[in-house]
């Protein structure tokens, strides 16, 4: 038997109003980093506030929790800076 695997909404670019999902160790992760940066807002991840996490906020989020937390901001930012279309 196959264990159901938590998901989380995400945006997508695809079809707007529609949201997608991702599972939730990734969406977790990503708040990680989130939560230091700006704050706790659980909604963000359950998606009641914009959606949830665009792909480029996962992008740069998961980027940066692969670095020392005092490099956080810096890697986000760094993540962000010339990216288009996500």
């Amino acid at each position: 038997m196959s264990e159901e695997i938590k998901t989380n909404p995400v945006q997508t670019n695809r079809h707007r109003g529609l949201t997608g999902q991702c599972p939730q160790v990734v969406t977790l992760k990503a708040y990680e980093v989130y939560c230091h940066l700006y704050g706790p807002q659980e909604a963000i991840v359950t998606g009641e506030c914009r959606g949830g996490f665009g792909a480029g906020e996962l992008i740069a989020f998961l980027y940066a929790a692969t670095f020392p937390r005092a490099e956080w901001r810096q890697r986000v930012d760094e993540a962000l800076t010339g990216m288009k279309g996500i």
